[in-house]
């Protein structure tokens, strides 16, 4: 491997953009290859960022020689087989949240990595907002410990859309993309595993074919509890959002800003290098390559909670 890292990203939509944005602050990365769906749109995206390859086919990234690593932005479905793509072509590889759709297929990849060695990452972001971090921070320093989180993941998407309310490909899902941010995040900041976990969920969707509301209870094994709400059909504030309580202060952390219970606003800006929570998870993953190390929301330590996601699938089916 060269100084520079190079990178190919495969999806150019609203998430693959974001990583875009992010590796443009990140001194000795450059993005040389750019997979998309469809090529004209592809193309435009890498136009616009200087990025001079450009492909519909991800094993012509993986061709090229200079490739050190991917990031994978694609539909969840293809994750899991795209991430053993990769390690099976010897790149490093950071796949977005979620790692699968299934425990077996993240095992499976988890068992890949440690059969190469490589560096495998999922892209757990609130392991990386400055918000959570700080919360993080505390607990370590043994000056905070939750007693409850709740948490809202609310969105208004009663069609087939992406973020930038753009027609969607594939269809998105409550349990096993949004949900497994707040089960990693739970067990992660309460530095316990989960023991218990309970799930209900709304009507099944006549066209999308999914549940468009859920609500999901944790247990971790220290005693601290977790509450999340989920919903599609929410039209009002949108994302999520944590209120997280504890034995001597409530935070309220909505992405990379955080308040106390009174709303009074925290100054995380000396957290961490960036407050771009996208651009943090990008330097963990582009560090541990280069120190040859296991980073932080490692396949591995994300697994346990694909685990928890399987056994809240069994309870729902």
């Amino acid at each position: 491997m060269s100084n520079t890292i190079k990178v190919a990203l495969a999806g150019a939509g609203a998430f693959g953009i974001k990583h875009l944005d992010g590796i443009k602050n990140i001194d000795g990365v450059e993005v040389v290859s750019l997979i998309g769906r469809e090529l004209g749109k592809t193309q435009e995206v890498a136009d616009t960022y200087g990025i001079q390859h450009v492909t519909t086919d991800l094993a012509d990234s993986l061709a090229l020689p200079e490739v050190d690593a991917v990031i994978l932005c694609t539909p969840t479905q293809m994750h899991a087989s795209q991430s053993i793509q990769c390690l099976k072509a010897g790149k490093h590889v950071q796949v977005e949240i979620p790692l699968a759709d299934s425990f077996k297929d993240a095992d499976e990849v988890v068992r890949l990595q440690k059969e190469t060695g490589l560096v495998a990452m999922c892209g757990h972001t609130r392991r990386f907002n400055p918000s959570h971090q700080y919360v993080h921070k505390k607990i370590k320093a043994g000056e905070f410990n939750i007693q409850q989180m709740d948490v809202q993941t609310y969105f208004f998407r009663r069609t087939n859309m992406n973020a930038l309310g753009q027609p969607r490909s594939w269809t998105d899902h409550l349990l096993w993309h949004h949900a497994a941010h707040t089960v990693d995040l739970f067990a992660y900041q309460c530095g316990s595993p989960i023991v218990k976990a309970n799930a209900v969920q709304g009507p099944i969707h006549p066209a999308l074919g999914i549940a468009m509301d859920m609500s999901i209870q944790l247990q971790a094994a220290n005693g601290a509890i977790c509450t999340l709400s989920l919903s599609f059909n929410n039209d009002g504030p949108l994302g999520t959002f944590f209120r997280y309580i504890g034995d001597s202060a409530t935070y309220l952390a909505r992405y990379d800003d955080l308040f106390s219970g009174k709303e009074e606003k925290i100054d995380v800006s000396q957290v961490d290098v960036s407050m771009n929570g996208i651009e943090l998870q990008d330097r963990e993953f582009f560090a541990a390559i280069r120190e040859g190390r296991e980073p932080n929301a490692s396949v591995a330590q994300v697994l346990p909670c694909y685990k928890v996601l399987h056994d809240l699938e069994l309870q729902l089916s």
